[in-house]
């Protein structure tokens, strides 16, 4: 038997956190000495603590970890557990890695004392024949959602691009919100087609916009919305419509965010 000071070294885990994994019930000592309150591990309670320190440094919480340690011998129940913390830690690698990107270009500015500024024109996008999908989605950050429902209940259609071909995402509730958003997607195509269930085909009409092409990630939009927006108060202009972003280079043409090219489009009306 280990006294816990002797348990404390092998193990590499703190006094105070033994009698709190004690008090939750996750890591007991094997007796407790009645007449002098001391604490003693058995050798085989190292593997506990191993494993205890194994999955705190794979990042699971202490309140999930005596559920992990009960299905220990249930391969496929901690198959489940190891493959949802893996997903989870690469969402949380992905959500670093695009701060460390923000951070980037603003260092990068700063260092430059060159705001980055956006050219904004007022055109008029003609009338064109789209393919649509609209639904409420959890997040803007799920559009590709759309985008797969698109192209599986379209890719026995054969459609016709249109020309120009214009991909476009158009943001129904009028202002930014954090959850259940109201998106939609569209293609410009030739011919005529069937509705599926999603995907729905119409005449989009022309529509008068101020807009800015920006090149790089989707991380400088909201910089970008902020320039046009900015740019409509300032010149006689009022907004009059959906905002929606054209994808001239997305991620279904390259892998690099460095290479997409996408137009921030707000529709105006003089005032």
């Amino acid at each position: 038997m280990l006294k816990i000071g002797e348990f404390s070294k092998l193990s590499r885990i703190s006094i105070r956190m033994l009698r709190y994994y004690d008090e939750m019930g996750l890591l007991i000592p094997e007796t407790i000495d009645p007449f002098t309150g001391y604490h003693y591990y058995s050798e085989a309670q190292l593997f506990t603590a191993g494993r205890i320190n194994a999955l705190k440094d794979m990042g699971f919480k202490l309140c999930g970890t005596a559920e992990l340690l009960g299905c220990w011998e249930d391969r496929e129940a901690l198959e489940r557990h190891l493959l949802a913390q893996q997903e989870a830690a690469r969402l949380q690698a992905e959500e670093a890695a695009r701060r460390l990107r923000l951070l980037d270009t603003a260092l990068e500015r700063l260092r430059k004392d060159e705001p980055m500024k956006y050219d904004v024109t007022v055109k008029t996008i003609p009338e064109r024949y789209v393919a649509s999908v609209r639904q409420i989605i959890p997040n803007y950050d799920m559009e590709g959602q759309l985008w797969s429902i698109f192209m599986e209940e379209t890719a026995h259609m054969r459609i016709q691009d249109g020309d120009p071909c214009l991909c476009a995402a158009l943001f129904h509730d009028g202002d930014y919100k954090e959850s259940d958003v109201d998106v939609e997607v569209q293609k410009t195509v030739k011919g005529t087609y069937p509705d599926t269930e999603h995907v729905k085909f119409k005449t989009v009409p022309a529509v008068q916009v101020a807009s800015a092409v920006c090149k790089g990630s989707y991380d400088q939009i909201s910089a970008v919305n902020a320039a046009v927006a900015s740019w409509v108060e300032d010149n006689g202009y009022a907004f009059d419509g959906t905002v929606f972003n054209i994808y001239h280079v997305s991620p279904h043409e390259t892998n690099d965010p460095d290479a997409f090219v996408t137009e921030v489009c707000y529709p105006v009306r003089k005032k």
